[in-house]
């Protein structure tokens, strides 16, 4: 154990004395050595070495004063010499060192000055011989006291995860696979995390792999079974004959060496690379970061974009931040200056219980773990501001990690998950002990995490995590689209919202939404929160979830809308998120956290009511429906040709086939979708609607697509497409209006402050990614133009990844037009369409990408929207909103007076009843 720092401060003190006369390293260097590691309590014997030999960079034999492999390299000199030389001297050796040998620390010293060089971190400390006990924490290193922060870009993680992955993969080569191998890593994990981190001494388990294995690495499964064995095997109970270095390992306990296994197999290659496993300073990373990456290394496929889906420590701050912690944070700036109260709030604090139903390798888990701990080590500085009074620092940590519960379906994740919070345990120790100058740790291991491997969607998490004890719940479910379930999901999805009409639609991370309200049922104080797809507050799928939450309770607490999961690895992954905190009581401080683009810094909204869409507004839900809840002209989708893409042509496709055969140029359409519309790119098709049967037969060239066409859809696995067989020659749907029509993109970016909209002569072909809207009126495209129109689209639209993904059902039809505007409203909206309309001709070879991207839209189109925004903005009876949050919040109270009974009532007088039509709200 290693000494307090009160004693090794003392030690340092009498060591500066008892040195104070010593002249030159020739006589004294060795025992000098020997005493500067007694400072610390350390056997400078056991873990260094005098006189190393090696090759210097000029090829000459060269002799290290003092190595601690991999750690520390000490060159002294005698009093008054330079230290500079001696540094480069130093410096020349490590040519002759093996990379993993190599050390951290340089240390030069003339018996009367100390340096110290931190070669990773790039620092050097300098200082008289007589101020050494006022620096002895630089030195913690060796005793082992080192305490790390962590940085998530560190070049380390990867680094490890990768040399993991390729011990996985030549183990698992020679045989050794499954559950055996994947207890076996985390097993030598552990141990890898433990010499660097002060549950082992520094280098305990790398020098007996290289001090003990044979160079071939033959013996090497037997020692490290033996190790396992010795691990899980009290102190009291090891035989009186066992190997010394074997038995200076301490009990560990907790489980993890418990079980049985087989006897691995290595070789030369495989020892060096568990080797250069060892090289690595594992104190540098944290258990959070390192459990995804680690999970990865088992997928090769996975391991091509190493981390690519690892979940960064500032995302999970993000829930982390308003579920719990800033409330704890809050309520102990209260009273961390009453000591009683400040007693009680460590108690509670100690009895948190948190549940993470999807916990993967247990990252949530690990941060909420530190953060509770680095908040206790808060409150223990305010009660005992004079660390060194403090007695016995281990009857103030009351906090644990068996507060914590998880459910994970994967094995593998489950163990790294229950390891994972045992090293963060620790690691939090050597916090507290840096803090009041006395050792702590908690071995062997007793206490430990509930980590379930089991089907979340299926096990009941009552029997895991008693409701009455919890107080949280969160994660990160997985996501999974509807197109991305397998037949196992799609089965536990269907028995999860068995009673839910349309549950096909929503995506796998709903299913969580639902189990954790059924949950929270018995007991409404917990709180809850995820990490989601944003899908399931947008488009259709609130529709479907939402109803059944806010009918259990469900209210909406704190939100963070779209923003991107960030990576720290390569290959990023760009997935867009929302985070939603609930529970089945209400609050009166409601957050939204906004982001002005996925890529940006959150800012904080107080809101009244956070309803599905994460809007501050009633709790409103949109249903799909068939016609615009108010009169104004219907929106259709555009024609569909399931063709094969026979019937469609590329301009250079068009001008061969006009070439061969000329008869067909009245046949030959401008064809536009929303890529097209958008981009000023040109695409044809074939529209042989009206086409004579004799003057088809001929144009072999165009018979020929047709007859593609067919075969096409005679391929196809639905019976419908095969009927179409029998109309090769025409699209499949035809929606095409026969008057000019107002286009609207399906698919356009968020980057956008508007939604390109423009009107199309009839003759131009809508394809199915196009709505139109026939006859519309300047007054249409005003109000469709207008900032009022896209608040609501950013709102209720679906989304693909975070481009807006228009629909008429959803957005269109149930948009809330202005009530009964003046004439001269109107006539104010349409002069402003038309402004805009003209800024825009001013370019008349700029695509509307071009002019409608925020970086080069031109100033007169920018003046132009202002004015249009103004004028639709005074239509809905407001001369000013304070922008779109205010402005939604208007739209979703007219939404409720138009679907109102009396409202409904008279707008049905007006029109006759559509079939199919729904109510709009709940």
């Amino acid at each position: 154990m290693p000494l307090s720092w009160n004693e090794i401060k003392a030690r340092a003190l009498q060591f500066s004395h008892e040195w104070a006369d010593a002249v030159s390293e020739k006589a004294e260097g060795k025992s000098f050595c020997d005493a500067f590691f007694n400072v610390f309590g350390v056997s400078r014997r056991r873990v260094a070495a005098f006189e190393t030999r090696v090759k210097k960079i000029d090829g000459k034999d060269g002799y290290i004063d003092l190595l601690w492999k991999g750690i520390l390299l000490i060159e002294q000199k005698s009093r008054g010499k330079d230290l500079d030389c001696a540094s480069k001297q130093a410096r020349d050796y490590f040519q002759g060192l093996q990379d993993r040998d190599l050390p951290r620390y340089l240390l030069v010293s003339d018996f009367a000055r100390f340096r110290l060089y931190d070669l990773e971190e790039d620092t050097q400390r300098e200082f008289p011989l007589k101020d050494f006990y006022k620096n002895i924490r630089l030195f913690g290193f060796i005793a082992g006291y080192q305490t790390t922060s962590y940085q998530e870009q560190d070049p380390v993680n990867i680094k490890a995860a990768e040399r993991m992955g390729r011990l996985h993969d030549r183990l698992k080569a020679v045989g050794y696979a499954g559950h055996e191998l994947e207890v076996y890593l985390v097993r030598l994990l552990f141990c890898l995390f433990a010499e660097d981190t002060g549950i082992f001494e520094r280098r305990q388990f790398q020098d007996l792999i290289e001090q003990r294995a044979a160079a071939d690495g033959q013996d090497l499964a037997h020692w490290l079974g033996h190790l396992f064995e010795v691990l899980n095997t009290p102190l009291n109970q090891r035989l009186q004959t066992l190997d010394e270095q074997l038995a200076a390992f301490p009990f560990v306990n907790g489980s993890l060496f418990a079980e049985h296994l087989r006897t691995a197999a290595f070789d030369r290659p495989m020892r060096d690379l568990l080797l250069d496993c060892c090289a690595l300073d594992w104190g540098r990373i944290s258990p959070a970061i390192f459990g995804a990456l680690f999970q990865s290394v088992m997928d090769p496929r996975q391991r091509r974009h190493l981390g690519a889906h690892y979940t960064t420590e500032k995302n999970i701050l993000k829930l982390i931040g308003p579920l719990f912690l800033d409330d704890l944070r809050a309520e102990f700036d209260k009273v961390k200056n009453q000591r009683k109260r400040l007693d009680e709030f460590h108690q509670r604090l100690a009895r948190l219980k948190f549940l993470d139903p999807a916990c993967g390798c247990g990252n949530f888990l690990v941060i909420a773990y530190r953060e509770l701990r680095r908040l206790e080590l808060e409150i223990l500085r305010a009660l005992h501001q004079d660390p060194s009074k403090l007695l016995d620092v281990h009857t103030e940590i009351r906090c644990n990690v068996d507060q914590f519960y998880g459910i994970e379906i994967e094995e593998f994740p489950a163990q790294i998950a229950q390891t994972a919070l045992w090293l963060m345990d620790h690691q939090m120790n050597l916090q507290v002990s840096e803090e009041f100058g006395q050792y702590f740790t908690r071995l062997p291991l007793t206490t430990t995490a509930t980590i379930v491997h089991g089907n979340a969607l299926q096990l009941d998490w009552r029997k895991i995590a008693p409701p009455a004890d919890l107080n949280y719940i969160l994660g990160n479910p997985p996501f999974g689209g509807k197109q991305f379930q397998n037949d196992e999901q799609k089965k536990d999805m269907a028995c999860v919202f068995a009673d839910v009409k349309g549950a096909g639609v929503l995506d796998f991370v709903a299913a969580w939404y639902r189990q954790a309200a059924n949950y929270m049922a018995e007991n409404p104080n917990i709180k809850a929160a995820f990490v989601s797809t944003n899908s399931i507050t947008q488009g259709e799928q609130v529709a479907v979830l939402w109803p059944d939450l806010l009918k259990r309770g469900v209210k909406i607490h704190f939100a963070h809308r779209t923003f991107q999961w960030s990576s720290e690895a390569r290959g990023k992954a760009a997935v867009h998120c929302v985070i939603i905190g609930f529970a089945l009581h209400d609050t009166s401080e409601k957050r939204i956290f906004d982001y002005e683009k996925p890529q940006s810094e959150a800012h904080e909204i107080k809101a009244m009511n956070i309803n599905p869409y994460l809007v501050d507004a009633g709790d409103i839900v949109i249903f799909r429906r068939g016609e615009p809840i108010c009169l104004t002209a219907s929106m259709r989708y555009g024609s569909k040709p399931a063709d094969g893409g026979y019937l469609i042509l590329s301009p250079e496709e068009k001008d061969v086939l006009l070439s061969i055969e000329p008869q067909a140029a009245p046949f030959i359409r401008t064809y536009i979708g929303s890529e097209e519309f958008i981009n000023n790119k040109m695409r044809y098709c074939l529209w042989l609607v009206d086409c004579p049967p004799d003057l088809l037969r001929g144009m072999p060239n165009i018979l020929s697509r047709v007859e593609k066409t067919r075969q096409f859809r005679l391929a196809s696995t639905k019976a419908p497409t095969r009927e179409l067989a029998a109309t090769p020659s025409i699209f499949s749907e035809i929606r095409q209006p026969l008057g000019n029509y107002l286009a609207v993109p399906e698919v356009s970016s968020e980057n956008r402050n508007y939604i390109p909209i423009g009107f199309l002569p009839f003759s131009v072909i809508a394809s199915n990614l196009l709505y139109t809207i026939e006859n519309a009126t300047i007054f249409h495209f005003g109000i469709l133009s207008s900032a009022m129109h896209m608040a609501w689209v950013r709102a209720v639209c679906g989304r693909l990844k975070s481009d807006y993904r228009y629909s008429a059902g959803i957005v269109y039809n149930n948009f809330p037009w202005p009530q009964n505007p003046t004439d001269k409203q109107k006539q104010a909206i349409e002069a402003a369409a038309q402004a805009v309309l003209a800024a825009r001709g001013q370019y008349p070879d700029a695509s509307l990408a071009s002019l409608y991207d925020p970086l080069t839209m031109p100033p007169g189109l920018v003046k132009a929207h202002r004015k249009l925004d103004a004028a639709v903005d005074a239509a809905y009876g407001r001369r000013k909103f304070s922008g779109d949050s205010d402005r939604l919040a208007f739209l979703f109270e007219l939404y409720q007076q138009i679907n109102s009974p009396l409202v409904a009532k008279k707008l049905l007088r007006k029109k006759p009843k559509r079939q199919g039509s729904k109510s709009g709200a709940v």
